[in-house]
């Protein structure tokens, strides 16, 4: 999306409202959710359509009011920051963990379904890899 299609004005009405909108949320690790990703600067992933949603996994569960993400693309990118992950519905989803992010869990939408475990596992090491592998790499002499 070009910068100038950018709706940002639009998603400050709705993300105020997703702010103070208050309902309970169960949700647990693995899980595959919409999640009210905004519009956002630059590269970073926005969400789609009138409620600027994107399907998320919910890799972390902090409290009932935090969860570390990462989000899917419709996009089938082959290199270390693009995995396949398998729902257990046998559809596959494409989720970019250079782009993992904690959100509040006012964010969540609705649940679309669950991970395998498998693909969650492998998930989980893809993207510690990469953490591991970019910090090392990165290293500034002291």
């Amino acid at each position: 999306m070009d910068n100038t299609e950018k709706d940002f004005d639009r998603w400050g009405l709705e993300k105020k409202y997703t702010h103070t909108y208050y309902r309970k949320i169960i949700f647990y690790e693995r899980e595959i959710w919409w999640a009210k990703i905004g519009v956002n600067v630059g590269v970073e992933i926005d969400g789609k359509h009138e409620l600027f949603l994107r399907p998320v996994v919910l890799l972390k569960k902090f409290n009932k009011h935090m969860v570390l993400i990462v989000p899917t693309t419709g996009k089938e990118i082959q290199d270390e920051y693009h995995i396949p992950v398998s729902g257990e519905d046998g559809k596959i989803y494409h989720v970019c963990i250079s782009q993992i992010r904690t959100i509040s869990t006012k964010r969540l939408f609705r649940r679309v379904g669950k991970t395998d475990k498998e693909s969650f596992t492998l998930l989980i090491s893809a993207t510690l890899e990469m953490i591991r592998k970019n910090t090392v790499n990165n290293e500034t002499p002291h």
